[in-house]
Formats: structure tokens, sequence, C-alpha cells
């Protein structure tokens, strides 16, 4: 394997460092990702894999050109560099730069998947290159956003239940056999399918990982456009309402007479006085008063009378039969304690 120089790391020395690094990450129990020696790792992980990939590119170990027979077996982990870049950058956490580390992560994760897709490397649909691409096709095909396309949702939701299923197969596939390779007992054929069990396994997280930044990339560019854009017209501002004076509410103009606020300096009002003092003012309405000289009784007979206008079938048919009981049964019947 080719060195970066004389007495430099070798291009295997620094993947492992960054494969490494990042899984150190993962299992990471840091309270926050943005720790200094969190983010140190980060930068260390980045500046060893980006040597790495330019070592890969100047080796031109990976052809389009070629099958995945032709590749040597211990190059076959190389193929992983550009989701390991991706993986790391998603670490970094600089807010003001989150939209470019979104992108920059998008284009290795696209970048590994288009490898994996020329050498024949799992079955998936491939996503869209780049956000503009993806603005165009959009555009190109207008559609209701507020309409859902229930067929890409069930087909997206199909695709997320395979790939779990397949992570699952895969992780347990790799546990078992990660014994043998990295003590070196395994053989060649055992190293290969480990390399590219270990492929497939990254497949499936940058899809997932794609499509988490394609999510996270329209909400940062809708706020960046709310920034931008100018503030709307606003409606007429409301008027200025006049301070309330502070009052006590007394039960009739009798009582306000006689006892007054309790103290001087605060005006004193009935409850009709102020009911009439918001009338004027419109903030209550007018109620439907009760004609004058109706009584308790008579709105209580009143009420009576419709109700038994509105249930009369029902009275005259009780009535009817409570005369007929009464036909049948005389006063004090079956009274017999009070019989002489």
């Amino acid at each position: 394997m080719a060195e970066a120089g004389a007495g430099g790391p070798r291009l295997a020395e620094l993947l492992a460092l960054g494969r490494r690094l990042l899984e150190e990450l993962e299992a990471s129990t840091e309270p926050s990702s943005g720790a200094p020696a969190v983010q140190d790792k980060v930068r260390q992980g980045l500046d060893a894999l980006q040597r790495a990939a330019a070592m890969v590119t100047q080796l031109e170990l990976f052809s389009e050109n070629e099958e995945l027979e032709e590749v040597a077996s211990a190059d076959l982990k190389f193929m992983l560099l550009p989701a390991l870049l991706g993986a790391l950058t998603l670490k970094q956490v600089d807010l003001s730069r989150r939209r470019e580390h979104l992108e920059t992560a998008r284009e290795h994760f696209q970048h590994f998947l288009k490898l994996c897709r020329n050498y024949g490397l799992g079955s998936f649909q491939l996503p869209p290159g780049t956000s503009s691409e993806e603005e165009a096709r959009s555009s190109s095909a207008p559609r209701d956003p507020s309409q859902p396309n229930l067929v890409a949702m069930a087909l997206s939701r199909t695709a997320k239940i395979e790939r779990y299923k397949q992570k699952k197969e895969l992780e347990n596939k790799l546990a078992s056999m990660s014994s043998s390779v990295e003590s070196g007992t395994a053989d060649e054929d055992q190293i290969r399918e480990f390399y590219i069990l270990q492929i497939q396994k990254w497949i499936g997280t940058s899809l997932e990982e794609i499509e988490s930044i394609d999510q996270e990339l329209v909400i940062l560019k809708s706020r960046d456009a709310a920034r931008q854009s100018p503030a709307g017209p606003r409606g007429p501002p409301r008027p200025a309402r006049a301070p309330v004076k502070p009052f006590i509410l007394t039960r009739d103009a009798a009582q306000a007479r006689v006892f007054g606020a309790g103290y001087p300096g605060l005006p004193t009002m009935t409850v009709d006085d102020w009911y009439e003092q918001r009338r004027k003012q419109g903030i209550v309405s007018t109620p439907q008063r009760v004609p004058a000289g109706a009584s308790d009784e008579e709105m209580q007979k009143q009420q009576k009378e419709t109700e038994e206008e509105e249930d009369d079938e029902e009275a005259l048919r009780k009535a009817r039969d409570w005369d007929d009981w009464k036909d049948t049964h005389p006063r004090g019947y079956g009274n017999r304690h009070n019989m002489g």
C-alpha cells in the first residue's frame, strides 16, 4: 500500500484512525456534542479521512469501468471513506455553518452511493444529486403541497421497514465474523464477504442520513427566506383605549350613599350604573328585558304551560292512566293499618 510520504502514515492506518475516532464518538457519554474534547476528535477524524481519500484518488483504486470482482479484497474497505467522511461531517456543531456542513455531508453520502451503484452493491434508488436538482425537478412537475403524495409516502415507509430489517441482519452477521477477521484467522473469501457486508450496512445508513439532511435543509432554507424577506404590511393599529379608573360596585344607590368606598378618592357606582356605562361604550349589548309587571309566579306558570304544550300527548296519556287507576282503586286502597 502506498504511503503519504517519507515516514508518513499508510492509507490503511489513516482509515483505521478515522474509523476508530468515529466509533469513539458514537459511543461517547459526553453530555454535549459541542464539548472541546468531542470536537477535537471530530477534527482529527476528518483530517485523517480526508488525507486517506486524497490518497485513494491519487492511486485510482476505483474506476467506473471495472467490476466488483476486479477490486482486491483488501481494497474494498476503502470504499467506505466517503460514508465515513459524511458521518463525521455531521458531528460538527458550528451553527453558523450548519447548512454548509449538511450539504457537504450529503455530497459525501451521495458519492458513496454512486460508487456502490457502479459496482452493483445493493439494490436501491439513488437520491437526487443536489438540492438544486431536486428543486428543478419539483418545479418542472408542480404539485399541490396541501395534497400529500400517498403513494410516495407508502413506498418510503415500506423502504424504511425493509432497510431496518436488513440492517439488523447485517449487524448480526458482522458481529459473528468480526472476531475472526480482526484476529487474522479468516481467509480471503471471508474477509471479502465481511467488507461487502460493511458496505451494504453503510448503504442503508447513507440513505437514512440523506433523507434526514434533506428534511433539515428544507427547514433551514425556510428560516433563511423568512429572515431575508421584508416585513409584510401590517393591519391598522388598534385604537388606544382610555385607562379604566378604579371603582367599587355596590348593590344599589342606597348602599353607595351609606357605605361609600370606605376610603376617600375612590368613586363608587351601582351595578346598574356600571352596566349602563359599559353599554354606552359598546362593550356589552342590551339584554332582552322581561315585560314589566311580570311576577315570578306568572313566569313559572307560563313556563309550565309551555312545557305542557310541548309534551301534550305524554301528559294527556298520564292523566288518563291516573283517572283509570282511581276508578278501580278507591281512596284508602291498600291501607290496612287504619282499619277499625
